[in-house]
């Protein structure tokens, strides 16, 4: 697990620099964020006992799959 502690700091003290990301790594930010979208509005079309399921109200999943798309970087 520490391999991936330390590829974060890595990381945060690339971004930190100014340094500019490589086309690969935007490449994979862009599908990450395209799959947190994707399965936020998932969540809008399950029903009560699927939410319940994954221990979440309607309402809970309504307000995850409203945030905003820069929200869902964080």
């Amino acid at each position: 697990m520490r391999e991936f502690g330390d590829l974060y700091v890595a990381l945060r003290e690339r971004r930190d620099s100014g340094e500019r990301l490589p086309l690969r790594e935007l490449g994979r930010r862009w599908r990450l964020l395209r799959r947190h979208l994707a399965t936020r509005r998932a969540l809008l079309e399950l029903d009560a006992e699927q939410l319940q399921d994954i221990g979440l109200t309607a309402e809970q999943a309504r307000a995850e799959a409203t945030r905003s798309w820069w929200r869902l970087l964080r």
